[in-house]
Order: C-alpha cells, then structure tokens, then sequence
C-alpha cells in the first residue's frame, strides 16, 4: 500500500472514532438489556397477557414475519401499533446503531490488514491501544447483544407494528434479522470473523508481555524491587521518574487481561504459539471474571473452555484452561491479598513523604500514577470477584476488611494532585521546554531518513515544546495539546504500516522521546485526565452489594473507622457513569450514586452517633454518682468509721465512691469510656476528612448526617431520661433530668473539638423541641410530659387532700396516710424542682404548662357560673339584703360546698402556677439579667389609667419572663367567652363572689380546715382560696372591664360580715374553726393588690386576727383533724 493511500485512510482518525462511538453503543445495549430486565421498568406491552400469544408467533416465525397474511395472529399488535412504535423506536435505533457500528469495524480491521501495521505497546502505543480497544468493545458488544434475551421479540414487533402504520417494512430490518441470528451462538461466529485478523491481533497481545509479567508480580519481588519507594541515594531524590514507555507504566492490569483473554478468544489459532500460550496461560490465571461492561462480566475460564471444545485440535488448551482454573482459585487470592498489603504499606509512605515535601511531586508525578494504577486495579479485581463468584470455600478470599483504607490513600493521592496543580503545571512546562524539546530535537536531527510530511510534524512538536514560557504558567494560561498527540497519533499510523518511508519499529527512539512529550503535555494541561484514566472507580457504581459488604466489614474492623469516608467519596466518582449517548439512563445512575452515598452517610452517622450517645450514657451515670440523695450512704459509712468494724451483711451494696473509676493502675486496662473515646476519635477523622464534596452536582456535607443523627438520638434520650409511665404516673425530678441533660450537653460539647460539627446549633435545635408539646416526629417531649404528670398526678392529688399546699415550704407536701400517692410531692414542687424545670422546658414551655392549667381553671369558673345560675334569685337576695336578713336566706342555697371545692382547686392551681412563674422568673434573670430589668420597670410603670389593651400586652410580656402582674393575661385569655350577653356574664361574676364570701362560714365546721403554723396553711388547702379568690376576680373584671377595688371591697364586706355572724352561731361543732376561718380575710388582702388592711380594719377589726392566730399557734398540735 502506497503512503498516500495510508494518509487518506485516516487510521488514527477512524479508530478513535470508533471506539468513542463503540462506548455509546455498548452503554446503548446494556440499557437495553437492563431496562427489558426489569419489570418496573420494561415496555408495559411485553408483559401484557393479551400480547403474550403474538409474542409467541413472533418469535417462533422470525425473521420470517408476514404481517399480512398473519391478521389474526398480530391483532393486539394492530390494535397498539402506535404505542408499540413510539415505545420501541429507541431500541431499534440502538440495534441499528450496532449494525452500523459491526460495518465499520470490519471497514477498518480489513484495512489494517491490508495496510500490515506493525503493533507493539511500548513503540506505538495510542495506536496499538487504540486497535485493542476495538476489538474488544467489538468482542464485547456481541457478547453483551447475545445476552439480551428479548432482542428477536423487540425488532419482530418494531417491524410487525411499522409495516402496519405505515404499509412497508422497516429497510434495515433484513439486515439486522440476519446480524441476530448469526449472533445467537458468537463464541462460534466470532472465531470466524476474526480469523483473517489472528496475524495483527496477536502481535498486539504479545508486545504486552513485558509490562503484563511486571503486573502480576508477587507482592515480595515488588518489595525486593522498592517499587514506589522514593527512599533511595540523596542524589536520585530529585531525579526525573521515567521509563522507555511512560504510558505502560500505568497501564491497567485489567484492561490487560481483557484485551488477553477476548483477544485469544476470537483468535484461538494464535494459541499454536509457545509465545501467546504463556501469555493466555499467565492470564487465565489472574482472574475468575472478566469485565464486558459495568456489571456484565463473563466467567473466563468456563467461556474459554466452551469455546475450544467445540474446536478440533484443542484438547490440549482445554486442559490448560482447567489447570489455569485449578491455579487461579488455589493462587489468585492470596496474590492480590499480598499485593493489596503492599500497596497499603508502600502508598501510605509514598503520600506521607509527598505531603511533607510536595516538591517531589514534579520529578515523581510518575510514581503517583502508577500507584493509582495499582491501587485501582486491587479494588477493581476484588469487587468483580466480590459480586460475581458467588460459591468459593474461603469466603474470606474475595473479601477485604481493610480495603478502606486502600480507597482512602488512593482518594489523598487525587486530592494531592488535583491540590498542587500549580506546582505541576509550572514543573513540566520547564521539563517540556528545557529537557523533551532538546532530547526530541537531537533525535529527529539524528533521524538517517526523514521524508517531508514527517519532519514537518516533528518539527512543529519541538516549535511548539520550545515555544513555552514560564509568564504563562504565572497568568493562569490554558494549555491545551490534544492537537499536538493527536498528530502524534497519525504519525504512528503513518509509520506503522509495511514498507514506510520512517518505521517506527526501527526508530524507538522517536517512540521513547514522544512518550515523555505526551506524559508530560498531559500533566501540563491538568492532572484530571490522566486521574481519570488511571484512578476511576465509577464501574463501582454497579458493584453496591459487594461496596455495601465490604463498608459493614470496615465499620466492624476499629482500625479501618478512620478510612470509612473512602466509600461515601467513592461515590463521587459515579458521575463519569453516563455517556452522551445513553442520556435516558442519567436519572437512574443519579439516583443510584446517591441513594449508595446516603446509605453509607447515615450508617457513618448511625455508628457515630450511637457511640456519642453511650458515652453521653456514661457521663450521665457518673453524674447521677453526684446527686444528693446518693451522698447519704457516704455520710453514714463516715459517722461509723471510728467504731469497731463489723461484717457487712448479706445483700449490702458496696457503693464506690465517685471518682473511682478515674483511679488505674495499668494504663493498659481500657475502660469503656476510653473505648468510646476511641472509637469516637477515628469516627471524627473519617467526617472531618473533607467538609464535603460533590454528587452528580449535589454538594455532600458528612458533618450533617452526624449532627442530623444526633438531634433525634439526643431528643429521644432526653425524653427517655423523664423515664415518665403514664400508667403508674411514675417520672423522674426534674432537678434529676437537668442534671443528666448538663451531662449530655458537656459531652456533645466536647464533641466540637473533633468534628467540625455546629454543637452550639444542635443542643438549640434539641432545647427547643424539648420546649414545645411536639418535637420534630410528633413525638411528646419534656414540655407535654412534666404538663401531663403535674396536672394529672400532683394537682389530682391535692385536689383530692392528699397532697397540701406549704407556703412555709413554698412547696406541696404529701399527707401522712394510707393510701397516699407513689411520691413525695415536695420533690417536685419546691423551689429548686419547678427552677430546674423552667430550665428543661423554657418560656415556650412555661407557657404551654400555663395555658394547659388556665383550661383547667376556666372549666372550673363554667361549673362555677353553672352553680350561680341555679342560684340566680337567691343571691341577688343575699346582695341586696341586710346582714341580718342573711341567715335566712343562707339555707336556700344548694351545692354551696361544691362552690368552695371548686374555688379550691382553682387556687391550688394558681398557687402552683405562681410557684412555676417564680422558677421561671429566676432562671430568666440568671440567663438574660439584662431582659428582666426592663421587663419589671416596664411593668410597674402601668397605672389604672393605662388602656386595658396595653396594660395586657405588657402583663403578657412580663408573665413571659416570670414577672408577677395585677391581673393574669393567660388567665384573662381563659375566661374570655364568646357569644354570650355581656351584661349576663357580669352579673354571673359579681354573684359568684356573693356565693363565696356567703359560704366561707361553711368552711368553720370542717374539721379538716384547721390552721398549721407549721404548714402556714389548712389542712384542706383552703388557704389556697385567698389566690382564687384575688386572681379570678381582678381577671373577671378585667373581662367585663370594670373596677376591680369596687368589687373586692364588696366581697370583703360580704365575708367579714358572715364570718362575724358566726359568733352567734349556737352550734358550737359549726365555729369550731372560726379562728382558722377569720384568717383567710387576711390572705385575702395579702393576695390582692387592689386590696389593703385599712380596708379589711374598716369591715373586720383587726385585733379579732391577731388573737385568732396568737390562740392557733399556742394550741397543741394534736388538735390536728384526722384523715
């Protein structure tokens, strides 16, 4: 063939072409088979039952489908031909796709052939390459065709339902009947297409002896070599990496034994060679699995073994191949298990010294990629085992524990490189001008023939080497030299071919300078192509159950937790899955890749989040070590120390005192709190790795998962720590959960210091939750749960007199008696119990236990309004009168005691709210102290002439922080009815009064209403009145809008009046507690700010309360009613 000839067959030109092309088909197929696969996502028509007896004859009749004879057969395909068009047009398109691809691929072989190019890896490597490449994606595309089971059912019903639309068969469709029944056996039609080419292809296979025997090395003569150690002479630090073939040094191993073992599969007659029977040998006993595409792999071994059965004179390959079988299983395993420990050790020393000295990257950037390429070929081999081999007798063979920290190094390499770009742009565009141009300048002047058009491309590669200057470098210059190796690319073909007037095989020389050229204009541009080519690990992406496998067995490994972080950045790598050619199956890889970086994320965080938890868990065990009602055994063991020591007995704890667990003898003995820590610590370096890195375009933050983990586990432990049953109103002390909670809060605190983790926003977003109803998952949290327990177990309890108000105390305390409740209720109701509360749940929360206990009250006052109605006539009566009219009337009220009992309860609930509103209002003034000043100032600057409106909006604002007011807002919102008369409402309220202060000398008669000087209060919470009475009238009025002092005035005149009736009372067992009585007047008052003691001495004389109380407290204590 003549030189011309060879420069317009354009072989550079078409075999890169064509194997772009080859991929976008291959991807095409393999969409294809996958999405007829799949039931979701199949053509709904192909699993219609009504279509099942046309598919039927469809596949019995091809290719020989006559459409018009076959009217009964095909009606359903008649009927959805349109549907069947639309739907099946893509996937015919691919078949044709593939058949024109088929054409040019035996085009070109043909005239490679034709041209007796000379292939060798190490002297033409883009060409040689690129030649292999082809044929197995051409091997590969008719292997993967083959498999798709439903290829003859898709173009019978394309051509059926296009005939039918449109009255004439689909032109290609002969063509492409015939291309599938050829295929339908390809181990048998393969051998035969590639028969004329056995010559080119072998060739090509056994130029990779060389750097093959160098991949399969065992992991010890890589030792013995110090392959990728950079510690060596001082002198050969800063020497230039290089090699006769810079592009072999990084080639993949599997991309080697694909092209070996499909090469010698369409070209077995190349095996009658000692040297290509080696070759096969030494590859068939690397791996079990090759790869065709993604997830579709073939058994090697068992394909191989097929097809030289079936051929005469092979009897002796097919024994090697069960031998090469026997050797693979028994040796590969532990080969790459060896390789893979290698790499760890070798990588990790290779990372440390670059890191340190980054420099080195210039002169070493080829150890770099190399060892991409060795660490990506360990993970690739071993997940394609993984996934594939599914019976083996050593699990353990395909399975690797510490195959993180593998994916990790490799990950710190790319970082590494994509990080000094800069250093390596500005390295090689020195190396470029001042080294390769000279050495391939002095080559090509060397050159004993060089014809025209060949020095004329030789000589613009030296110009254009020669031409760079450092300023570029400096100013951020784009470099691009895809022109310059794609020129080199046709000189290779050029000078390949027989009879050339400049062999390449004659002049390694040329082949040896441009392999430096191209590997160091590839630097130049950026590092991202040649990490793509040597470091992608996106087939992975297909690989998950064996990834998923492999990532459990890490987090099970403690010593890998610090690498777990290489599968979520793995995932990075998918977005080089899709090609322009597949576009439809861009959603589906989308979802995959990040579907598989949550899942590994939240399992991260999953893991990380429980190991803070338990050690949250054991802060709070050693805090509870601290609590005050643990110190008594303490105390008691001291008092006792001097006395003579006694055995202990039996089933006597011996509590250690805290601190004791701090105290070791043996560093060496590890508790499991410095488990935890550990544990924890390798967690932190794992997240804290990159802040985060991007998905298909979605920015990943791992820190998130964590802090998103830890605000549902830290709610849901917070809640658990109130251990609250509502079955046997069992909860813990409030003081007890905020003790617990400060622990949690210290731990998750600590935290922050290793990882980059927001702790400050995490324990607000928990805090808060905890002071709402509801948190995040409509789940109950602090706030509902101490609501519910207060108004449905203490406040039951003291409406019921077994739990008295103690305003010596400020705190309810339980009756002696029987059947008293399961818990003391000053433990939850003194001072430091409702602060601690105000502290867990906050003013949100103080509020919702407001507004629960003002609905409570306001059900109370609409029996209470109930009750006066019934008594309309009798209390206008009793208003009006005069005192000594009253006794008559008295007996005509009904339910009089009910009166009082409910009045009762609503000031036992006020008395309770007022003592929460002081806990909340020191915890405000401690945390925000310049608040609460203007808070109060603002408060007391309302006067009776404020607009009501205003005065409320600032009672409302004071009552938020904890501040007393004259007239309750929340219950003024309680009270406030709707729809009823106003003028009804008001006379409702002013004879409610009439009936309390009428009925109070009802109370005398009770024995259980006698005064405790040691309470400060009765022994039936009547005290708790005198709140009622102050708070429910000034907010009645306030309602109604009228003058509070008017009608307080009146019921004190109305009380004092009765109670001093009560002194001519004959019925002595009726004012047996008149003193303890006559004392509630004084609370009253007390209560009251619209009420003052001048007012009180006008109506009841005063010295009748002083004596009253002086006689109460000189009485014995024994006078106490039972209960």
């Amino acid at each position: 063939m003549s030189l011309p000839s060879v420069y317009g067959d354009k072989l550079a030109e078409k075999l890169t072409l064509l194997n772009e092309r080859g991929r976008g088909v291959l991807v095409r197929v393999y969409n294809l088979k996958k999405t007829c696969s799949d039931p979701r996502t199949r053509p709904p028509f192909l699993g219609d039952k009504a279509m099942e007896a046309s598919a039927k004859f469809i596949q019995k009749k091809f290719p020989h489908l006559d459409v018009r004879s076959s009217t009964q057969q095909l009606g359903p395909v008649h009927r959805d031909r349109g549907d069947i068009v639309r739907v099946l047009a893509p996937f015919y398109q691919t078949f044709l796709d593939v058949l024109e691809f088929r054409d040019h691929v035996y085009e070109l072989l043909n005239t490679i052939d034709a041209s007796q190019c000379f292939f060798d890896i190490h002297i033409n490597h883009e060409l040689t390459k690129a030649y292999l490449d082809l044929v197995v994606t051409y091997v590969s595309l008719v292997l993967l065709l083959a498999r798709a089971e439903e290829r003859r059912l898709l173009l019978g019903l394309y051509h059926c339902a296009h005939e039918m639309s449109h009255g004439a068969s689909e032109p290609g469709f002969s063509r492409l009947a015939q291309m599938v029944l050829e295929y339908e056996h390809p181990l048998k039609k393969l051998p035969e297409e590639f028969g004329p080419h056995t010559k080119a292809v072998s060739s090509a296979l056994l130029s990779l002896r060389a750097p093959f025997a160098r991949r399969c090395r065992d992991a010890e003569l890589w030792r013995q070599e110090q392959l990728l150690s950079l510690l060596g002479p001082a002198g050969d630090m800063l020497s230039a990496a290089t090699s006769d073939s810079m592009a072999c040094e990084y080639l993949s191993l599997e991309v080697m034994e694909r092209w070996i073992i499909l090469g010698f599969l369409v070209c077995p007659g190349a095996l009658a060679a000692p040297p290509c029977q080696e070759l096969w040998r030494q590859a068939l006993r690397g791996s079990l699995f090759v790869t065709l595409l993604r997830d579709e792999a073939i058994a090697v071994h068992k394909v191989t073994e097929e097809l030289l059965g079936g051929l005469k004179g092979y009897g002796k390959r097919v024994a090697d191949v069960k031998e090469c079988r026997e050797h693979a299983v028994a040796h590969s395993p532990a080969l790459h298990r060896g390789q893979r420990s290698f790499l760890r050790g070798a990588v990790r020393e290779l990372l440390a010294l670059l890191e340190d000295q980054p420099g080195l990257l210039g002169p070493k950037a080829l150890l770099v990629f190399v060892a991409l390429s060795l660490c990506r070929d360990e993970v690739s081999w071993l997940s394609r085992h993984a996934e594939h081999v599914t019976k083996s007798k050593s699990p353990e063979d395909f399975s690797d524990s510490r195959l993180a920290e593998l994916l990790f190094l490799l990950e710190r390499l790319r970082a590494l490189l994509r990080r000094h770009r800069r250093l390596l742009r500005r390295y090689h565009r020195n190396f470029l001008a001042r080294f390769d141009a000279l050495v391939l300048s002095d080559v090509v002047q060397n050159l004993p023939v060089c014809p025209e058009e060949e020095s004329v491309i030789l000589s613009s590669f030296v110009s254009s080497l020669s031409a760079l200057s450092a300023k570029e470098v400096d100013d951020q210059e784009h470099f691009d030299f895809t022109a310059l190796r794609l020129d080199w690319f046709r000189l290779q073909a050029y000078t390949s071919v027989a009879k050339a007037p400049l062999p390449l095989a004659s002049h390694g020389e040329v082949a040896r300078a441009m392999g430096l050229v191209v590997f160091h204009t590839r630097l130049l541009e950026g590092p991202e192509e040649l990490l793509d080519e040597t470091s992608d690990l996106s087939q992975l992406c297909f690989h998950a159950r064996s990834l998923e496998r492999m990532f459990s067995a890490a987090l099970a490994e403690p010593s890998m937790l610090r690498f777990a972080i290489a599968f979520p950045l793995l995932c990075a790598h998918f977005s080089r899955c899709p090609h322009p050619m597949c576009p439809e199956e861009y959603p589906q890889l989308e979802a995959a890749a990040l579907g598989l970086c949550h899942k590994f994320l939240e399992e991260l965080a999953r893991v990380g989040s429980a190991c803070v938890l338990d050690a949250c868990a054991e802060q709070h065990n050693l805090s509870q070590q601290l609590l005050p009602k643990h110190c008594a055994a303490t105390i008691s063991r001291a008092r006792v120390k001097k006395t003579p020591k006694q055995p202990p007995r039996k089933g006597d704890p011996q509590r250690d005192k805290p601190g004791t667990e701090s105290q070791r003898r043996d560093r060496t003995l590890t508790t499991n709190m410095d488990k935890l820590h550990l544990t924890l610590s390798e967690l932190s370096l794992s997240l804290n790795h990159v802040p985060n890195f991007t998905v298909f375009g979605h920015t990943v933050t791992p820190a998130e998962y964590l802090s998103s983990h830890l605000e549902t586990r830290l709610t849901r432990a917070i809640v658990a720590m109130a251990g609250y049953s509502q079955a046997t109103q069992e909860v813990a002390r409030p003081s007890e959960v905020l003790a617990g909670l400060v622990a949690y809060m210290g731990q998750v605190q600590r935290l922050g210091q290793l990882v980059a983790l927001d702790t400050g926003r995490l324990l607000r977003t928990v805090l808060l939750q905890q002071s709402q109803p509801r948190d995040g998952s409509g789940q109950p949290t602090l706030t509902a749960i101490y609501t519910d327990w207060y108004l449905e177990a203490l406040l039951r309890q003291a409406s019921t007199g077994a739990v008295l108000l103690s305003p010596a105390l400020q705190a309810f305390t339980t009756v002696p008696r029987e059947e008293q409740p399961p818990f003391s209720a000053a433990e939850f109701s003194d001072v430091s119990e409702l602060r601690a509360l105000a502290e867990l749940i906050g003013p949100y929360g103080m509020r919702f236990l407001s507004e629960n206990l003002m609905w409570h009250v306001g059900s109370q006052v609409t029996e209470l309004k109930k009750l006066v109605a019934e008594n309309m006539d009798t209390l206008v009566q009793l208003r009006c009168c005069r005192p000594e009219q009253r006794p008559a009337l008295l007996p005509r009220l009904s339910s009089a005691e009910n009166v009082l009992k409910r009045m009762t309860i609503i000031g036992e609930i006020l008395s309770f709210r007022a003592m929460a509103q002081q806990g909340l209002r020191e915890v405000f003034s401690q945390h925000c102290p310049f608040l609460t000043g203007p808070i109060e100032c603002l408060a007391e600057l309302v006067t009776p002439d404020t607009d009501i409106q205003v005065t409320l909006s600032i009672f409302e604002l004071a009552s938020a922080a904890g501040v007393p007011c004259e007239v309750d807002p929340a219950l003024v919102a309680a009270l406030r009815t709707e729809g009823s008369s106003p003028e009804e409402e008001y006379k409702v309220s002013c004879l409610l009064l009439v009936f309390v202060a009428v009925s109070l000398p009802l109370l005398a008669a009770d024995p259980a209403s006698l005064y405790s000087p040691e309470l400060d209060g009765h022994h039936n919470n009547v005290h708790c009145l005198a709140k009622a009475i102050a708070q429910l009238s000034a907010a009645l009025f306030t309602v109604h809008g009228k003058n509070i002092e008017t009608h307080l005035k009146e019921f004190l005149l109305l009380a004092s009046s009765s109670l001093l009736q009560l002194a001519q009372e004959p019925d002595k067992a009726r004012v047996r507690n008149q003193d303890s009585i006559a004392l509630l007047l004084q609370l009253i008052v007390a209560e009251s700010s619209f009420l003052t003691l001048d007012m009180l001495e006008s109506c009841f004389p005063y010295v009748l309360l002083r004596n009253a109380f002086r006689q109460l407290c000189r009485e014995p204590p024994g006078r106490a009613p039972p209960h």
